[in-house]
């Protein structure tokens, strides 16, 4: 009996290989492969457009874009829109999560009206809020309208530090619904009994949610702050598209913009490749920090 259970989960387990191993093929190929090929070709000289082989030419690519003004640019530029859409997304999604949850017949209507602009693509997110950030935009009459003035442009899209913001807020709108949804899940999983018994307690709302919420919403906290980093780190959508359309690309030249113009405008996929690969390194730095920062993340109730 022993042999012949032993015997059909091997048949089993092979079985399962077989239906596995398409699926890891497909992501190898379209995963691996690319990280693979752009570390190689990191040490290569490649036109895009030539039909010239690649020439191997070590770390020079390496030494020329660190030593490169447009690529520290770059990195301001991410860890400015990283730190200023990583903070409130997290932050809101976690209050916005918890305010809904308190909302017994209204909390699924809520959870629509949030999570409908992350079902958008970048492309037509980024379009609607070029449209409001227009001087004659949306934008511009609320801010007037709250300052009680009329006609004043706040220069969203052609001014520095204005058009980070707008970067910022597009994002922002775009996915913290998406990250509320998370959140919400996470609190659907802690027992309601823990809430009650810290009422009978006298324990308020603070006390509730700071020790009991936050400890025990650790998991989905840890989930969601490493989703938003890389989120915001691998941006490319709106920047590339506001610039398309005429802002300043300099304030808003992200590493993954820089990446595409180093590749697709400037041919030089080597130094492309490096930019690639530095990031890479970075987000799996960052995350491999989290994962440490956050060790003991294993929650009982």
């Amino acid at each position: 009996m022993t042999k012949r259970k032993s015997g059909l989960e091997r048949k089993l387990a092979r079985w399962g290989w077989y239906f596995v191993i398409p699926a890891l093929l497909f992501f190898s190929i379209f995963a691996f492969y690319p990280i693979i090929n752009a570390f190689v070709m990191s040490f290569h000289r490649k036109n895009l457009i030539s039909m010239v082989k690649p020439v191997f030419v070590g770390f020079t690519n390496y030494i020329t874009v660190l030593q490169s003004a447009s690529f520290w640019n770059s990195v301001r530029a991410t860890v400015t829109f990283t730190l200023g859409t990583f903070i409130p997304l997290t932050v809101f999604s976690l209050i916005l999560a918890a305010a809904i949850t308190g909302q017994k017949k209204t909390a699924r209507l809520w959870q629509l009206l949030f999570y409908s602009p992350a079902v958008l693509s970048s492309a037509v997110a980024a379009l609607i809020w070029f449209i409001i950030f227009q001087p004659t935009g949306l934008a511009n009459q609320l801010v007037n309208a709250m300052l009680f003035r009329s006609g004043v442009d706040m220069r969203w899209l052609s001014d520095g530090k204005m058009v980070q913001l707008s970067t910022m807020i597009d994002y922002f709108w775009k996915y913290v619904g998406f990250f509320t949804i998370l959140f919400i899940t996470g609190l659907s999983k802690i027992p309601r009994g823990i809430y009650e018994a810290a009422i009978i307690d006298g324990a308020g709302r603070l006390q509730t949610f700071a020790r009991i919420t936050l400890p025990l919403l650790k998991p989905t906290t840890i989930l969601v702050s490493i989703m938003t980093m890389i989120q915001c780190l691998k941006t490319f959508s709106t920047q590339y598209l506001f610039v398309q359309s005429g802002a300043p690309r300099a304030p808003i030249d992200v590493i993954t913009l820089s990446i595409y113009f180093t590749a697709m405008r400037e041919y030089n996929v080597g130094r492309a490749s490096v930019m690639s690969i530095l990031l890479f390194i970075a987000m799996l730095i960052l995350t491999i920090v989290q994962f440490r920062v956050s060790r003991s993340d294993d929650v009982t109730y």
